[in-house]
């Protein structure tokens, strides 16, 4: 069995089964996995080991090297005590005229759950996605927004609760929002995609003007809450949120970044500071930065691009 030790993890239980005519080295890093597979066998190709579902990143005649990050590879999470997990598996998928049998190894490494770390974002209605030094996840809540959805089927007219966050490491505090949400019907987007905007014009919810849609008042900067009303789109398929989640600094508003919703009787209100929403002003026209630059690239700042779903709106009536 093969045991190492990395700087805050430790990989366990690697292959108690391994055979003689190979070697496993694993390195668990905070980010990405190490992984070199050394083979005695000459007939043996190396090309053939698969991490998951990712193929060797190099190979020669004897080894095989993976390095890979933590997010990719079908890579399964799982949080116990103060532990977390990722597992998964490093198989040989010989071919039919081969000698040599296909195999499968468990590839473990366990690290010591952050303190705000939520067990919930492990839950398959959760994605996961890094940037740099920062971690988004968002995904469907239950009701109260204490853990993940029971189930993803909403009927027309109910809510649906969405939570963002971003876990940031060695970054400055930052506040997260949502810059821009479509409903749509695949998994990805494309230019003949059928698509429902939800939230456009850098910030604003556009479904809060005609249903109970709402941003919920923040519990942390780095989180961010929706109560989406569900809406006439796609019956009974599959949907997907596509979002773009745009991790800030919390001193930087301006009418390009900004969480606004409509309030009846009031009109535009902006989430993090009623005495600002005057930033909301222009979700009724056109909302423009003062100069063109590149977000992401700005030391203030980050956008990552994420999928909620799938999940169906069901007719009631059906």
């Amino acid at each position: 069995m093969m045991v190492s030790f990395c700087q805050g993890a430790l990989l366990l239980g690697l292959a108690a089964a391994m055979a003689v005519y190979a070697d496993m080295k694993v390195d668990c890093g905070p980010d990405v996995v190490t992984l070199m597979w050394t083979e005695s066998r000459p007939q043996a190709d190396t090309s053939l080991l698969r991490l998951g579902s990712c193929f060797p990143t190099s190979f020669s005649a004897g080894e095989a090297y993976f390095y890979v990050d933590l997010t990719d590879c079908n890579f399964r999470r799982l949080v116990t005590g103060d532990a977390l997990v990722y597992s998964n598996d490093l198989t040989y998928v010989a071919s039919a005229d081969s000698y040599n049998l296909a195999f499968t190894h468990p590839v473990v490494c366990a690290y010591e759950r952050p303190k705000d770390w939520y067990a919930t974002i492990y839950d398959p209605v959760f994605k996961t996605y890094s940037l740099g030094d920062l971690q988004f996840n968002i995904g469907l809540m239950n009701d109260d927004f204490s853990g993940p959805a029971e189930s993803t089927r909403f009927p027309l007219g109910s809510i649906i609760p969405i939570m963002a966050s971003v876990v940031q490491k060695t970054h400055q505090p930052l506040l997260l929002l949502l810059e821009e949400c479509v409903a749509a019907t695949t998994p990805e987007l494309y230019p003949e995609s059928t698509m429902y905007p939800i939230i456009s014009n850098k910030g604003c919810l556009l479904e809060s003007v005609s249903s109970r849609s709402k941003f919920e008042p923040r519990q942390k900067s780095s989180e961010i809450r929706l109560s989406l009303q569900t809406f006439t789109f796609a019956m009974g398929e599959e949907v997907f949120i596509h979002c773009k989640l745009l991790a800030w600094d919390p001193n930087g508003l301006d009418s390009t970044k900004k969480a606004c919703h409509f309030v009846e009787g009031h009109g535009w209100e902006l989430l993090d500071n009623l005495a600002q929403s005057n930033l909301c002003d222009c979700c009724e026209s056109k909302c423009k930065s003062r100069r063109q630059r590149s977000v992401a690239s700005e030391k203030h700042g980050m956008v990552q691009k994420a999928v909620i779903g799938p999940f169906t709106i069901t007719d009631v009536n059906s």
